[in-house]
């Protein structure tokens, strides 16, 4: 069994990343249960390079198997407003809560066929080598006028194609729909085919 690191200390984000890897190959464990504390400056200029940068921050530590996502949500009306500053939109501290507000500002009065947005999620595999992997994860919806839901980040506002926002979702129809989700499940596909090709090599 391999066992991974995830470089978050987003608990909710934690949490998925167990739902979605588990399998009898794959064990997640969190920062903490790895005995590593560190908290980098996510920098990039894009998704990936702050995924990497998370991943790298710890595996400089341990050496072990880490994972690491950055998230964007890219707003067409607003020139893919907020992007990969998406959980700062509002500045510092982050908070979801403004943030929202600022976007759901930013769109008044912009009707529902031009919300049209879309998160996508890079993740930053490396191994105990330190080869880097990264996927992606692409869900495709709109912002909605209001929140509606109980979730984190901007799952309240966006909304998918049967017009329930992420929020409103349960956790398996989300880790079936959700950018994070499908970028997690291309991982894990990707690891499952790497310890099979060592276990018959």
């Amino acid at each position: 069994m391999k066992t991974v690191i995830v470089a978050t200390n987003n608990e909710n984000k934690l949490a998925e990343f167990r739902d979605i890897l588990k399998t009898g190959e794959i064990h997640v464990i969190s920062m903490k249960e790895a005995g590593v504390a560190v908290d980098p400056e996510e920098n990039g200029r894009t998704i990936e390079e702050n995924a990497r940068i998370k991943a790298r921050a710890v595996w400089d530590i341990c050496h072990l198997p880490v994972l690491a996502d950055d998230t964007g949500l890219f707003v067409d009306a607003l020139d893919g407003e907020p992007g990969v500053h998406a959980a700062r939109y509002a500045g510092d501290p982050q908070d979801s809560n403004r943030n929202i507000d600022k976007l759901l500002g930013k769109l008044e009065g912009v009707p529902r066929e031009k919300r049209t947005a879309r998160f996508i999620t890079a993740i930053c595999y490396l191994d105990e080598s330190g080869n880097e992997r990264i996927v992606h994860g692409v869900c495709e919806g709109w912002i909605g006028f209001e929140r509606e839901g109980v979730g984190f980040g901007y799952e309240p506002v966006f909304c998918v194609n049967n017009g329930f926002t992420l929020a409103q979702m349960g956790r398996t129809a989300k880790d079936r729909r959700s950018h994070r989700a499908r970028a997690a499940h291309k991982l894990g596909f990707y690891l499952k085919d790497i310890h099979r090709i060592r276990r018959t090599v």
